[in-house]
Formats: structure tokens, C-alpha cells, sequence
């Protein structure tokens, strides 16, 4: 079967137009665009191909399923569902990660930030912050909509921020195209976030390594290789 895999891997990558270059994947595999339900596999991405790390584990995404987002994917050119902003939709292709993060400190090897309350991710269009995690205290508040880092419940007492739409670059995010996608703890459907149990996201903490570059390839069962044959091994 890896055999296979690696052959299937290695006529796509002669095709890849991205120079995206990873050791470490997290492929989340949804079975249609509609469900909100999907399953998560890590692997190591070396050279002669894809490595399984641990166990598939079941993850929950958006509650109204997939749509293509905003990442270091092409969006095929045959795409129906796109990612909006409010549309309850987690977003399929290729991401980076920006950092870990938590409400204490965890000793990891992955930049790991704590977050307060005082800590808000802007999802109002209108805002010049919008899809950018702020400190409240350090900027001019222009936006009505926000989401707190920091909960009253244990969602984001582990996550991990999700390059989607730009949240971690420099330039603005595109307005309306979704905002604030993260990987967290919940054991039901999200907005547009991918979640699971506590204990498991640790597990992932604990595996990621930032010099493997690690990527999210999300998406339905018919478009992983294709994403993943995007993507080169370090």
C-alpha cells in the first residue's frame, strides 16, 4: 500500500506547481463537503514518501462541512464551494501554522504563545485588524466582532493557529473570506475550526516540530492526494 502511495505521490509531485516544502503533515480527510465530521492522520514526509504517525484519529471540522480556503494551495479551477466568512464551512486545502497557543505555558518545541482575555481575534470585516489576533490594550479598537483567546470554557486551553486567509502575514486578510480558523478542543461541529479531545491535540503539540515545516492538508477524500502532491518533502 505505500508502495502505491508513493508512486501515486510521485506523478503528482511532477505536476505540483507549488515549491511548498514539509516534513511533517496533518491530513484531516473528510468523506464529502457536507459532513462535519472527518478523520486526522499524521505522517512524516520524507523523500521516499509518507510515513504514518500513531493512529487515525475522528475529529470534528465545520458543522456545515468544507469549503475551499485561502492557504498555500491552488484552488482548482472546477471549485463550487468557496470558504465565507460566517458560512460555518472549515477551510479545505493547504495551510501552514502559525503557532501553538493556550491559556499556561507548555513546554513544547513549537512556538507556543499564552493567551488572556485581553487577546482577541477580529472576525468584523470592516476592521483593519480583521483576521489578526490582537492585544486589546495596544490597539485602536475599530471592530464590533471578535472572538476572545482566551474562553470562559477549555475550547482554546490548547490550539493551534491555522494560516488560512492570511492570518499570519503581513499583508490584510481578504475581507469576507473567513477568519480565525484554528485547531482546538471540542468534541462538537465548530464554526470552521478543526477540534478534538484535549489529550489528542496535546499529542500533536508534543509531535510538531518547527523545523519539519509542518503543514494541515484538509480536505474531501476525492482532492488529499491531489493537495498532498502539491506539497514537497524537505
Amino acid at each position: 500500500m505505500r508502495i502505491i502511495l508513493t508512486l501515486i505521490l510521485s506523478i503528482y509531485m511532477l505536476n505540483a506547481s507549488s515549491s511548498t516544502r514539509s516534513g511533517q503533515l496533518i491530513v484531516v480527510t473528510a468523506n464529502n463537503w457536507k459532513t462535519s465530521s472527518a478523520v486526522l492522520q499524521r505522517y512524516n514526509y520524507k523523500k521516499d514518501g509518507l510515513i504514518k504517525v500513531g493512529k487515525a484519529i475522528r475529529v470534528n471540522i465545520g458543522r456545515k462541512g468544507l469549503g475551499w480556503g485561502r492557504g498555500l494551495h491552488k484552488i482548482p479551477k472546477r471549485a463550487k464551494i468557496i470558504k465565507r466568512e460566517g458560512d460555518g464551512k472549515a477551510p479545505a486545502g493547504i495551510f501552514s501554522l502559525k503557532q501553538a497557543f493556550g491559556y499556561n505555558p507548555l513546554s513544547i518545541k513549537y512556538p507556543y504563545r499564552v493567551y488572556s482575555r485581553d487577546n482577541h481575534c477580529v472576525d468584523d470585516v470592516k476592521s483593519k485588524y480583521y483576521n489578526k489576533i490582537v492585544d486589546s490594550n495596544r490597539v485602536d479598537i475599530d471592530y464590533s466582532s471578535f472572538e476572545y483567546m482566551k474562553l470562559r470554557r477549555d475550547y482554546y486551553k490548547y490550539g493551534i493557529v491555522v494560516n488560512h486567509n492570511n492570518i499570519a502575514g503581513n499583508k490584510k486578510a481578504k475581507r469576507g473570506a473567513g477568519s480565525c480558523i484554528f485547531i482546538h478542543i471540542k468534541s462538537s461541529p465548530t464554526a470552521g475550526c478543526t477540534v478534538m479531545s484535549e489529550g489528542n491535540i496535546k499529542m500533536i503539540l508534543k509531535w510538531l516540530n518547527p523545523k519539519a515545516n509542518p503543514l494541515l492538508v484538509q480536505g474531501v477524500k476525492g482532492d488529499i492526494n491531489t493537495l498532498i502532491g502539491q506539497i514537497r518533502p524537505l
